[in-house]
């Protein structure tokens, strides 16, 4: 997804309001998560997001989703942010992890289609994913 950071966008000191581009990525994770599933797909929860880079006017904002992990009916979104000044240098202003629910046409959790690995990298990708939810699951109940 890309997004030319315009003035509705910014605040007083001409930065992108953290909350839009949380909306952006909240979208991205959702298509993409809908894609994965073939179905319509809810946010869950996020995981701690920090702002590494301010994304200011006039950049554009390159965003990325890709499904990390996947259970009975929910899956991991990894989602990166990536700002391009007008020179063309872009960099990595944030990432953040999502979970999305899988849902039938009442709102109900339906099954999600396993996610390949057929790499080392995809391998690895899904074990630190799975590492994060224990953690999400033991903070669920603080």
């Amino acid at each position: 997804m890309t997004q030319l950071v315009l003035p509705q966008h910014t605040n007083a000191l001409g930065t992108a309001f953290g909350g839009q581009v949380l909306s952006w990525v909240d979208v991205a994770a959702g298509v993409c998560a809908g894609r994965h599933a073939r179905a319509v797909c809810v946010t869950a929860s996020f995981d701690e997001v920090h702002f590494k880079l301010p994304i200011r006017h006039g950049d554009v904002v390159h965003i990325v989703g890709v499904v990390t992990w996947t259970g009975r009916t929910s899956m991991e979104i990894r989602v990166r942010v990536d700002r391009e000044q007008i020179d063309g240098r872009r960099e990595r202003a944030l990432e953040a992890f999502a979970t999305f629910v899988c849902v039938d046409t009442e709102g109900k959790p339906q099954p999600v289609p396993p996610l390949e690995l057929l790499t080392d990298a995809h391998r690895a990708c899904w074990d630190r994913a799975e590492l994060r939810r224990r953690r999400r699951l033991e903070n669920r109940g603080r």
